[in-house]
């Protein structure tokens, strides 16, 4: 969940094939072995997205929210622009990407997972904007 200041959260509308297609949600996905949440989110966002921080200079991590549901775990880690960049679709697993002002996020049909975890995630970043 990456947030820039001025402009909202960088959404990704989900290619139609993919689960839940056709909704929208954060750019992200599965971590490769041994890599953590944080490094997998950067790793993923930068494959998906163009999101700058291959340096480590591009963003600052500000929380980390896990959903644990016993066979697997989803955490989503919700991260602050430190400079305005043009998001770019890396990979056909996008529609589109855009930068959504947070009180416009429930006038997009959101990813489930997303929807339902949305209000705590936002209480996690509030402190933060």
């Amino acid at each position: 969940m990456l947030v820039d200041p001025e402009r909202g959260v960088l959404m990704q509308h989900r290619a139609l094939w993919s689960v839940e297609g056709g909704t929208w949600g954060f750019p992200g996905g599965a971590r490769d072995m041994g890599e953590s949440a944080v490094e997998a989110a950067i790793r993923e966002s930068w494959e998906e997205a163009g999101v700058p921080d291959q340096d480590g200079s591009g963003i600052e991590i500000l929380e980390t929210h896990v959903l644990d549901l016993d066979t697997w775990s989803y955490t989503t880690v919700i991260a602050k622009t430190l400079r305005h960049f043009d998001a770019v679709i890396n990979d056909p697993e996008s529609i589109q990407l855009s930068w959504v002002p947070l009180d416009e996020l429930d006038d997009y049909k959101l990813h489930p997972g997303v929807a339902s975890a949305l209000p705590t995630l936002l209480e996690l970043l509030r402190p933060h904007l």
